[in-house]
This record gives C-alpha cells, structure tokens and sequence, in this order.
C-alpha cells in the first residue's frame, strides 16, 4: 500500500496544485510571444541537464551547473523584470477583478476566441489616414492592465472610437494633439495623456518621443500602442516593448483582431 501514498491528496494539495498551475498559465500569457519565453525554456533545459548530469555522477559539469542555478532566483528577477512587472501589475490591477476578465483568463480550455469590442477598421483608417497627411499620432490601447496611472495626466474624453475624431484630435494645430490618447473597449477614454518613457538606448536615433513613450507604456504594461511617424507618415505597431513598421492595413487589422482577442 505505501506504493499509492503519493496518490493520497487532501483537498490542501488539489488547491495548492491549481493555484501554482494558475500562476503559471498567467505567466505564460504575459510571455507568450515575447523573446522572454525562449530565455525562461533555455532556463529548464539547463535545469534538465544538470538533474542529468548529478543523476550520471558528473561532479564537476554537475557542480557547474548547480551553481548557476543556486543563483538562478536572483538571474531570473533580472531577465524577467518586464514580465514580473506586468505580471504585478496584472494581479493589482482593478481589471482583473472584473467578471468579464475573470471569466476570460479561466476559460483557458476554450478555443473560441473571445469577441473584440474595438471598431478596429475606424482605427485603421484613422492611422493611415493620418500617416497619408504625416500628422504624428499616438494612440494606446488598453487590454487587461489598468491604465488609469496615465489616464489621469491627460484630458477625460469618453468619446465612441471613430476615425474622424481621432483625425481631428491629432490634427497638427489642434489643441489635443500633443500626447497620446488612450482607447478602452471602443471608447476614446483620454487625450493629451502623458506616457512614461522607455529607457532603451539602443533604440533608432530617429525614433522620437511617440515611440519612446510607446515603448515605455508597453514595456510596463500589456497595452497595444500605434505610433504614426511625423517625418515619415509610418505606421509603428508596439507590442511587449517591441515594435514592427506595417505598410498594409490588413496586416495592422489582423494584428489588433489577434491580440485583442487573445
């Protein structure tokens, strides 16, 4: 019988098992898609090998290996800082304490993509519409993490997402069009909106404070954030502190259908 007392679970353990396998999903999302995930996989298989290694009695691979990941707690808060920063801020934030994202993180099994609540084709023309007349615009899109630190340092709008408005409030003499505007399900929340920036010195010379403050909001969030370019009318598509051009209004269309419905 004392070959089945590891299959002897109090109902402690099933909860304890479910909370662990909770964080882990949700720190999964937080990385999926992310360089992050291939450092966090590279991690365990060093962790495999050396259980290998001290299982073959290789002392001195095994002792090497030990001692990397002795430290490895500390190296992990260094190479994660972003995500377990997200990750905070996702667990804190008032968001997740909603019953529509309550719903939505434990539906995990479901295949069915959730519904996207955006007019996404009146942000894709507002983009490319402005990108045509080189207006330089800025706009922030909120998904699960509270945005309302930044909120706070523009002008509350709570205007419908439509392409003409957006046009108008980045119109280059216009009195709103410094700064970004931050949209939330298919409402225009905020303008004038004062983002942190990132410090990223590796960044292109010729990105200017649009795309450091995309950056930066992206960085410390899980936000989408647009960025048309001033000098050049292009499109920049900021994700997880990375950033793509995109030329095609398709492609920016399945980009925002994608992520808003993941």
């Amino acid at each position: 019988m004392k070959a089945f007392e590891f299959f002897d679970f109090s109902f402690i353990d099933i909860i304890d098992i479910a909370l662990v396998a909770l964080l882990l999903f949700l720190f999964y999302r937080l990385v999926k898609g992310t360089v992050a995930i291939n450092i966090f996989i590279g991690i365990v298989i060093i962790y495999l090998i050396w259980k290998l290694t001290d299982a073959l009695n290789m002392d001195v691979l095994s002792n090497i290996l030990g001692n990397f990941i002795s430290v490895g707690f500390f190296a992990l808060i260094v190479v994660f800082q972003q995500e377990i920063r997200k990750f905070l801020l996702l667990i804190g934030s008032t968001n997740f304490a909603r019953r529509r994202n309550l719903v939505k993180y434990f539906r995990f099994l479901d295949s069915t993509p959730d519904q996207v609540n955006l007019n996404i084709n009146e942000v894709v023309k507002a983009c490319f519409s402005l990108g045509q007349q080189k207006f330089g615009a800025l706009l922030v899109i909120e998904r699960n993490n509270d945005l309302e630190f930044v909120k706070n340092t523009g002008d509350t709008t709570n205007i419908q997402v439509n392409a003409s408005i957006l046009e108008s409030i980045f119109y280059k003499n216009g009195p709103m069009h410094d700064g970004a505007v931050i949209i939330q399900n298919d409402s225009i929340q905020a303008a004038r909106v004062v983002l942190p920036l990132s410090e990223n010195r590796e960044l292109p010379k010729r990105f200017g404070l649009r795309h450091r403050a995309a950056l930066g909001v992206t960085e410390k969030t899980d936000a989408l954030a647009l960025v048309v370019s001033e000098q050049s009318g292009h499109i920049s598509y900021v994700k997880n502190g990375e950033y793509q051009i995109i030329k095609d209004p398709e492609k920016l269309k399945s980009l925002l259908q994608e992520d808003l419905s993941d």
